[in-house]
């Protein structure tokens, strides 16, 4: 079986080629921030990011015939359950809408829907970050009516769940995992047996990243939403502007190292912030998970720094083993998942779960 799988970011649009669970093709197509700059909305993007990829397959001698599936990167959708989903007409609205909010992401299943559709062959998205699994007690906030909800690296951080559940010589079902994802957002999540039941996701709580805010003092957010302009800037700024760059002028984690070493006492500080929250995320779902812990999985682009991963051990090393992962299983998790459905597997439909 072959698949092909498009990863669309705010960058880049990556795409790969599978033969059953082999990559034989990849590539990465970086994009001009000032191209980007110019389509007002996300999805005026499709037709231009569809010719590059058209462009790139070309250029390999692939054509959408060549393909059994194309997987796309799940986006903003509403929330579901965990799995393989066909992309229908339902998906594609909210997503050409943007029902549930602008990201790259929402143009995974409306390209690989258009280029599936010329072979006439299946379209498939895996694990959006909409995926919900809470449990009931975890949705409550504190103040009626702003109900918790589930956004977090589903497609990765269930990936590699179930690489580490390999690594320790059981099914993932069968372990309660606490997973961070540590990339260009932060996401802490409770794996128990097979289901995320609660998680910190920094676009609304939890630690601080390279450019977003995670938990804020509310009423000093209060304050500044009222005093900084509208709620599209507020939000902007908190989503693009915040975390590390808003104290360093930096998104780049490896910088803020080299900072640090060089004797800027304020990189030095905020990098201790960074670690001291993560680890404080931790804790907390060390205790959803009553300290029943088989592992702390460690993932994402920052994960390949040995020093960050040693600075965690050191807060939380005696809660549970640490399994260090680094980078992204995202391309391989969608072929994957592609394949599932290819072979037989269970395919959800959007409009119906």
């Amino acid at each position: 079986m072959r698949v092909l799988v498009i990863n669309p970011g705010a960058t880049s649009t990556k795409i790969a080629v599978f033969v059953d669970v082999a990559e034989v093709f990849r590539k990465t197509i970086e994009h001009d921030a000032a191209v980007i700059a110019s389509f007002e909305h996300i999805v005026d993007q499709k037709a231009w990011r569809m010719g590059l990829i058209e462009e790139v397959m070309a250029s390999q001698g692939f054509t959408p015939e060549c393909f059994d599936a194309v997987a796309g990167r799940g986006g903003l959708l509403r929330h579901i359950p965990s799995g393989t989903y066909a992309v229908d007409e339902e998906a594609i609205f909210d997503l050409t809408q943007a029902r549930f909010g602008e990201h790259a992401s929402n143009l995974g299943p409306l390209l690989a829907s258009e280029l599936a559709a010329i072979a006439k062959i299946p379209a498939y998205f895996v694990d959006p970050v909409s995926v919900d699994e809470l449990q009931d007690v975890a949705r409550v906030s504190g103040f009626k009516g702003m109900e918790r909800q589930s956004f977090f690296h589903a497609l990765n951080q269930k990936s590699v769940a179930r690489s580490a559940a390999r690594k320790l010589g059981k099914a993932y079902e069968e372990l309660n995992l606490i997973v961070v994802h540590m990339g260009g957002g932060v996401s802490v999540a409770a794996h128990h047996f097979g289901q995320v039941i609660d998680v910190f996701n920094v676009k609304d709580e939890g630690s601080f990243c390279m450019d977003r805010g995670g938990s804020l003092p509310v009423n000093a957010l209060v304050d500044y939403c009222f005093s900084s302009g509208n709620k599209a800037e507020v939000k902007k700024a908190l989503g693009t502007r915040a975390g590390v760059f808003s104290y360093l002028g930096t998104r780049d984690f490896r910088e803020v190292l080299k900072r640090a070493d060089d004797g800027d006492a304020e990189a030095v500080l905020i990098y201790q912030a960074l670690v001291y929250q993560h680890c404080k995320d931790i804790g907390a779902m060390a205790a959803v998970l009553r300290f029943k812990v088989d592992a702390i999985v460690l993932t994402g682009g920052m994960a390949y720094s040995d020093r960050l991963c040693e600075a965690i051990r050191g807060y939380v090393g005696s809660i549970a083993p640490i399994i260090v992962l680094p980078g992204e299983e995202e391309m391989r998790a969608l072929a994957e998942g592609a394949l599932r459905a290819l072979n037989g597997g269970e395919v959800r439909r959007y409009g119906k779960d």
